[in-house]
């Protein structure tokens, strides 16, 4: 296979496949055929090329020839080879790891076929906590000549933005099925599916809205770095979206061919599933991120959580009751420090009261937000929780979804803490430690995880920039992922600062004074 003067592809077919191809491809040219092969001389063009990645692998696409890039950044290596990937394909997956840019891979290639008159609207589904700060925000930064927006809010919000005529409209999962016929009657000729295992199980109401958007000229590219991570039967919800043909009709008969009934409610993964799997969920691409030489080693997210009605009442009680005790009042250091711990105490899930008792609060959101991440990792994770009485309610957490975890605190003797690390360095077990960060942010090796989530910001930049590094350092063999899960103002206000490396000690007065000012 080759490209012949950027306007031809040389390519060498079985014999029999030539008639159909000059069927459905004008421009091509027989140069030399014998009874089992022919070379063929195709025209270099879009629509030729996705007509002949139905037929075969790795054809080339004409993005690098035609495709000028835009954005702030010019694309990796290996978000140049997904968008090339995706542009040629009207249904695919895309498995890449989490922290590879794959949101930017799919607008650039979106992007493309927009340029290349194939498709005018794309719709993308994602997990409330990234249609900000991953869908919008990469739209703006890679492709700022379109229109988008986010389609969240009361119905009569959402059906305003999707009737609009945004280029790129965002949505989350539950959004999808409250205007699911002005969805349809909308134009959308692309649907993006991001962290795509939601839509694992074909018996959800999720799953069926998906399904009853789709027509058979609808392209749709499925996201997610672990594919069928949690049982190889979950490659039958995604399979029946993209390449229904590659899996039998009915889930029993596909979970009898990759799983073995071991007593009455357990299955266990046949031997051959892992090859079934892969086999199933085709066409796809997936770069892991010690594959991408040209990323950086660190890279950061930003997760936005909503805040329940509980946690937004009580974070407006105490700034207002802050706003009464401050009045005419000269603000300390001492004082801003004590108001602010406060309000990241609420957003984060539990504060102290009277006689120190602890008040728990509503955080759904936050915590399935903590399990998209750990969804779409295979390594181990780090969660720092800057307070401990929210310690004991995140391992709760985890525990009762299944993900074994240790805590790590200052009520953990110095014995124990170096048995747990030595355990999740070593061991497949523990999968996460939630650590409170004074307790282990400095001298400490946990290079076996390579994402570390911030629950809340913490006070200190030095104590951030150590978290950060027991996994960046010495061992670490794989790119590494931090991950900031932010709601309230005062959150996003710490964690730009920290980021920019200021000191928050410094600036507590005035970081009080700037959320006291806040609607």
């Amino acid at each position: 296979m080759e490209v012949i003067d950027n306007t031809a592809l040389r390519i060498v077919v079985p014999t029999g496949d030539v008639p159909s191809i000059k069927n459905h491809i004008e421009r091509c040219e027989v140069l030399q055929s014998n009874t089992q092969h022919s070379e063929l001389l195709v025209y270099w063009g879009i629509n030729e090329m996705q007509r002949l990645a139905r037929l075969y692998a790795d054809i080339p696409s004409p993005i690098e020839r035609d495709y000028k890039w835009p954005g702030l950044y010019k694309p990796f290596k290996h978000q140049r080879v997904t968008a090339a990937f995706l542009s040629m394909r009207d249904r695919a997956f895309c498995f890449n790891e989490a922290g590879t840019g794959k949101t930017s891979s799919v607008v650039w290639a979106a992007d493309y076929l927009m340029q290349e008159k194939q498709i005018r609207r794309v719709l993308i589904i994602c997990p409330l906590s990234i249609m900000y700060s991953a869908w919008q925000d990469d739209i703006f930064k890679t492709a700022m000549h379109r229109t988008a927006a986010v389609a969240h809010g009361d119905t009569k919000k959402r059906q305003k933005v999707i009737r609009g005529e945004y280029e790129f409209v965002v949505i989350n999962y539950d959004g999808v099925g409250t205007v699911e016929d002005d969805i349809k009657a909308s134009g959308f000729d692309l649907i993006v599916i991001d962290e795509a295992n939601a839509y694992k199980n074909t018996s959800t109401k999720r799953w069926k809205t998906l399904s009853r958007l789709l027509t058979p000229s609808t392209r749709l590219w499925m996201l997610t770095g672990t594919p069928a991570s949690q049982s190889p039967e979950d490659a039958f919800g995604l399979a029946k979206l993209i390449c229904p043909g590659n899996v039998p009709k009915w889930k029993t008969t596909w979970k009898e061919q990759v799983m073995y009934q071991v007593s009455r409610f357990r299955w266990l993964p046949k031997v051959n599933a892992r090859k079934l799997v892969y086999q199933a969920l085709q066409p796809a691409i997936r770069f892991e991120k010690s594959q991408c030489l040209d990323l950086p080693s660190v890279t950061y997210q930003t997760r936005h959580v909503a805040l329940t009605a509980q946690v937004a009442r009580y974070y407006k009680l105490i700034k207002d009751q802050m706003l009464v005790e401050t009045a005419g009042v000269q603000i300390t250091a001492v004082n801003a420090a004590a108001k602010v711990s406060k309000l990241l105490q609420i957003s984060g899930g539990a504060v102290y009261a009277e006689g120190n008792d602890i008040v728990e609060f509503d955080i759904g959101p936050r915590l399935d937000t903590l399990l998209e991440v750990l969804e779409e990792t295979e390594h181990k994770v780090i969660v720092f929780v800057p307070f401990r009485h929210t310690i004991e309610l995140v391992s709760k957490f985890l525990t009762s979804k299944g993900v074994t975890n240790e805590i790590i605190s200052g009520d953990v003797t110095a014995r124990n803490r170096a048995d747990i690390i030595s355990r999740f360095q070593k061991q497949t077990d523990p999968r996460v430690l939630v650590i409170q960060p004074q307790a282990a942010s400095h001298g400490v090796t946990l290079t076996a995880a390579d994402t570390v989530v911030f629950w809340s910001p913490v006070t200190s930049v030095e104590t951030y920039l150590q978290c950060i590094a027991r996994i960046d350092r010495v061992g670490q063999q794989n790119k590494m992922t931090v991950v900031h899960l932010q709601g309230s103002a005062i959150e996003r206000q710490m964690y730009t600062m920290l980021r920019n490396k200021v000191d928050l000690h410094s600036q507590l007065v005035d970081l009080y004074k700037q959320e006291l000012e806040n609607e």
